[in-house]
């Protein structure tokens, strides 16, 4: 009896239930056939019902203690995820909590980094009234997460006016990148909403209205995902070149006058589904190698238009001519391009390429030139 409920134990605290039940079913019905089988052939009674009584409770009570756990662990997935991604996500995550692997694995993930412009002179405005700063971020912050998890991005952390955001992890996520940017530009989208409503409510009081601007850097690339800090805190977050490079490319739009800007990775995946074009190569603070960027300025409806098409074949040739000093056709495709770009809202990347050429003009580059911009700042 002692071995038999040691043996259904083990074996179904250790398998799935099915075959837990199986097995222990099947070991008991030995144990009642071996007695009969004794009874007819030796004349023995070795009576079954303890021992199969006894395998049954050892069943159920690794059945009751297999669920508790599994209970909890899923209770546990949805605490410490329901924050952070879509309930439809967390759901599936608490009803397979093995796809989650605590301490950190590598994975081809998309990140985001979207951040308030002009932040600091915003919160000046707000000195005598702190909280009424805080209300405003809350209203803020919401709509952009919402548009984030909606697209099954996962929240990893807020920075005072900032969203850090990645897609791929801890689930597998189908065009990850594609998701990104369908959430990027929705984020301007609800913007541009809620800065009809503070528009609104400030006329309403009499009152001036800022409006609130953001700018979004999204990159592709291999990371690091999982549980990370010290032993007595830690958080779900990401690692690597790819998130560094992210943040960098987020710095990077308030000088180049646009809204979205796409690492080359990320580029290539959604190419051909969403309106882009090339920025640039640049080599951003902290790096050396040099990287394409891309603006992002809308989906495939923006796609679909013949304007989006006479600004793409505009930019590229504007960038052919720059990167070989042709300076002169350069101007001219610069001219050209403004007569399409206002529709698209890059006249501050016109602007700055305009200030580029005038320069390179007036004190041509070096011989060794290649093209690339170092940035200078973050």
């Amino acid at each position: 009896m002692l071995l038999l409920t040691l043996f259904i134990g083990i074996v179904s605290y250790r398998i799935n239930p099915l075959a837990g039940a199986t097995i222990s079913a099947l070991l008991i019905g030995g144990v009642l056939y071996g007695s009969w089988r004794l009874f007819l052939s030796a004349d023995m009674l070795l009576d079954p019902a303890l021992p199969a009584l006894a395998g049954g409770l050892a069943f159920a009570t690794t059945s009751v203690v297999r669920w508790k756990a599994s209970d909890a662990e899923r209770k546990a997935v949805r605490t410490a995820f329901s924050r952070y991604l879509a309930p439809a996500m967390v759901e599936r995550l608490a009803q397979e909590p093995d796809k989650l692997q605590l301490g950190g694995e590598s994975r081809d993930m998309t990140i985001l980094f979207s951040d308030v412009r002009g932040f600091t002179g915003l919160s000046e405005g707000f000195k005598s009234n702190p909280q009424g700063l805080t209300q405003l971020m809350n209203r803020l912050l919401s709509p952009l997460s919402n548009a984030i998890i909606e697209r099954q991005g996962t929240i990893d952390k807020y920075m005072g006016d900032a969203i850090m955001a990645f897609w791929n992890a801890p689930l597998d996520i189908d065009d990850h990148a594609g998701l990104a940017c369908a959430a990027a530009l929705d984020m301007r989208a609800r913007l541009d909403e809620l800065n009809r409503v503070l528009a609104s409510e400030a006329q309403a009081a009499g009152r001036q209205h800022a409006a609130i601007d953001i700018g979004a850097g999204i990159n592709s690339g291999g990371c690091v995902v999982g549980n990370m800090g010290s032993d007595i805190r830690f958080d779900y977050s990401v690692l690597g070149d790819a998130v560094n490079l992210a943040s960098r490319l987020e710095g990077q739009t308030k000088a180049y006058g646009v809204n979205i800007i796409l690492g080359e990775t990320t580029a290539r995946q959604v190419d051909g589904r969403y309106a882009i074009f090339e920025l640039d190569r640049i080599r951003v603070k902290g790096k050396k190698e040099p990287q394409a960027i891309f603006a992002l300025i809308g989906d495939a409806l923006v796609l679909a238009q013949p304007h989006y098409a006479t600004l793409r074949a505009g930019a590229d040739l504007l960038l052919e001519n720059y990167r070989a000093q042709n300076w002169q056709e350069a101007d001219r495709d610069l001219r050209a391009l403004r007569r399409v770009g206002y529709l698209f809202g890059i006249d501050g990347y016109l602007d700055l390429m305009q200030a580029r050429i005038a320069g390179f003009r007036a004190e041509p580059p070096p011989a060794d030139w290649d093209g690339v911009y170092t940035a200078e700042t973050k």
